[in-house]
């Protein structure tokens, strides 16, 4: 499988209603080929799609979960301002406690989808992390925007960077604690393979505690860390409440990394094709309302309410608009803010962005030995089901699913040869 570059993009055109079921398909697997297309979607899901010759959806009312984070945003929008209406269905957001909830209310079957962290969805389907269930991710959420807050007690050590603080670790050794927000999720990984970049091992020079996003600049308050990587508003919120700083953006470990997924069970996908294509649609729709920068302020007002993120307006919209503050006097226009949709190269579902959460997963031990990453990816991330919404709403789609990357330790990710990849850093589990 060839790689192209991450901008690469070729332009596609819907069908119009008047069309038949079979050119609307052969539009569609033409994106991509249609051999090869049908090939990267799991054969209980090829079945089932178009399921009785209809496109209408199969369940009208979805329930989909969200952890409060400024990232939640497409699936909260597509519901308040209605994108979901368009396309025959109704999205109901429920907020959750934790991530682990999230996972659990996924399995079993509680939730219809969820706002979800990319690594949690391949954590369950590996059986780590949870009970061991085949799941799909229907799209990417988001890209950039997470952070690593250090708490100003270190910062009046001197650690205020990745350098200063393995510096410090070496100095003064004690029980340095960092949290993440669950096992084998994002952020979890974020904070690895910085530490790991500065030659900290997570696990045998640190201590890595889970905690809930919502709870983390309460847990720093009371000095149950010295750092937690976290998306936002809680490191904006950290620095507002003058118990921490940003040590770095997770866009500066992997520039337009993946984030946080549209995920649910492979099963319910199977049962509802039209509806998770429908799903795809809104979001897709929200995704692209965001990222209109002059629309970020009311999208930042809805969110802040309590029914969603439940903060201060100030905390989600400076980050939204790219406004960058560290809490140590410098203050920047990241280009790298978060982002939703970036012309549709923020949400199609790359093979190699999930090849890479298992590499990681290998990396520190969660996975004992080396799956197939490439086939586990093909069952998981709906390439075919994304491809036919993208197409109906003329998004552009890449010419390969896989991309490449070079991550702040310089070394590049391409998805071409993952077990060498996955063992062949020198901090590992």
């Amino acid at each position: 499988m060839s790689n192209q570059p991450h901008d690469s993009q070729i332009d596609v055109t819907s069908s119009s209603p008047e069309n038949t079921r079979r050119d609307f398909l052969k539009k569609s697997t033409g994106i991509l080929g249609a051999a090869a297309l049908m090939n990267l979607v799991a054969p209980g899901v090829r079945s089932g799609a178009w399921a009785a010759g209809s496109d209408a959806p199969e369940k009208t009312e979805v329930k989909i979960g969200f952890i409060p984070l400024t990232d939640c945003a497409s699936v909260v929008i597509a519901s308040v301002m209605g994108f979901d209406k368009k396309y025959g269905i109704k999205i109901t957001p429920s907020k959750e406690a934790s991530w682990a909830a999230v996972r659990d209310k996924l399995v079993n079957g509680e939730l219809d989808g969820a706002h979800v962290l990319y690594g949690l969805i391949y954590g369950v389907q590996m059986g780590i992390g949870g009970p061991k269930k085949d799941m799909a991710n229907l799209m990417t959420l988001n890209n950039n925007g997470q952070a690593i807050t250090l708490s100003d007690q270190l910062k009046s050590k001197g650690a205020v960077d990745g350098v200063s603080l393995a510096r410090l670790i070496k100095a003064e050794p004690r029980e340095y604690t960092f949290a993440q927000t669950f096992p084998t999720g994002t952020h979890a990984m974020w904070l690895y393979y910085w530490l790991a970049t500065y030659g900290v091992n997570p696990f045998t020079e640190a201590k890595v505690i889970t905690v809930p996003p919502p709870q983390m600049v309460a847990n720093m308050r009371v000095d149950n860390m010295d750092g937690f990587c976290v998306g936002e508003p809680w490191n904006a919120r950290a620095i507002h409440d003058k118990i921490g700083f940003t040590a770095v953006t997770t866009q500066e470990i992997w520039k337009d990394h993946p984030e946080k997924i549209l995920g649910t069970s492979a099963e319910w996908v199977a049962k509802h094709p039209n509806t998770a294509r429908a799903l795809i649609m809104a979001v897709l729709d929200a995704s692209r309302y965001i990222d209109t920068m002059s629309n970020r302020t009311q999208v930042a007002k809805i969110i802040a309410d309590k029914a969603y993120v439940n903060t201060d307006f100030d905390s989600i919209e400076g980050r939204m608009h790219g406004q960058y503050e560290n809490g140590l006097g410098k203050k920047w226009q990241d280009p790298n803010y978060m982002k939703f949709f970036n012309d549709g190269k923020v949400n199609f579902p790359y093979l190699s962005d999930g090849m890479w959460f298992l590499t990681q997963h290998k990396r520190w031990g969660l996975l004992k030995t080396d799956p197939d990453y490439l086939a586990e990816a093909q069952k998981v991330n709906q390439i075919k089901l994304y491809t036919e919404a993208a197409t109906q709403l003329k998004i552009a789609v890449p010419k390969s699913p896989m991309r490449s990357a070079k991550l702040i330790d310089g070394v590049v990710w391409d998805g071409t040869d993952p077990k060498k990849y996955a063992n062949g850093f020198k901090i590992k589990a």
